[in-house]
């Protein structure tokens, strides 16, 4: 369900810059809540730079990040992150129970019990039952994967960010996946990048292409650059 003009993250005149490469070009940009914007453009052309700026990782060379609740500006907004699988470390010894737990970290309030089941709930979610006890560096980048999907969604954040959520998963799971983000888009906020587009555009109400700068696309085949720059 979107809200509109309740915005959450505004990207206000953002640039991106190491030494004389541009990676992001002057991005102003404003997610509603309920939105569901779907993320494309070519390697490099720095979306993966962009959702580490909205997450407040990385500092833009110029401009900021607005968060707002309620239309009123805010330090701080509850958001799951899901990054590409090539930034964990997967010989970091701990297991699949305690990576998905983590995601509770930062939440108060939660009790022993609820987190056992929450986390419970989640890795059945992500078809790891049989994977709960084990250390993330025995898993297949596909398990690893949904280990650390399963990580972003545990709080019920209100803004999910997923880069390359498809990443190394297998075909069986990968309709499961599609099934689990047309779920959590009926009450979650999602910004997610992806090269597999035909499904996801179907589930998404906004499409841009980040190429350095940033298009807003309405175009059919919206992964299409040249088609939005019409």
């Amino acid at each position: 369900m979107r809200l509109p003009q309740n915005k959450m993250i505004e990207l206000d005149h953002v640039w991106m810059q190491w030494e004389q490469r541009v990676a992001l070009r002057d991005v102003c940009f404003a997610v509603d809540e309920g939105d569901f914007v779907a993320i494309t453009g070519p390697n490099g052309g720095g979306k993966t730079t962009m959702l580490r700026i909205i997450l407040r990782l990385l500092n833009p060379s110029h401009g900021r990040v607005v968060f707002r609740d309620n239309n009123r500006e805010v330090s701080e907004l509850p958001i799951g992150y899901l990054p590409q699988r090539n930034m964990i470390d997967s010989h970091f010894p701990i297991n699949v129970e305690t990576v998905v737990g983590s995601g509770l970290l930062a939440v108060k309030g939660v009790s022993k019990g609820e987190r056992e089941r929450r986390v419970k709930d989640v890795i059945a979610m992500m078809g790891l039952d049989e994977h709960a006890r084990r250390p993330i560096g025995d898993l297949s980048g596909g398990q690893l994967q949904r280990a650390l999907l399963g990580r972003a969604v545990i709080s019920r954040p209100r803004i999910l960010v997923l880069d390359e959520p498809l990443s190394y998963v297998d075909k069986r799971f990968e309709h499961k996946m599609y099934d689990i983000i047309a779920d959590l888009a009926s009450h979650t906020t999602i910004l997610l990048v992806s090269h597999e587009m035909s499904t996801i555009a179907g589930m998404a109400n906004r499409h841009v292409i980040i190429d350095q700068s940033l298009h807003e696309c309405s175009a059919t085949h919206h992964y299409v650059r040249t088609e939005c720059d019409e």
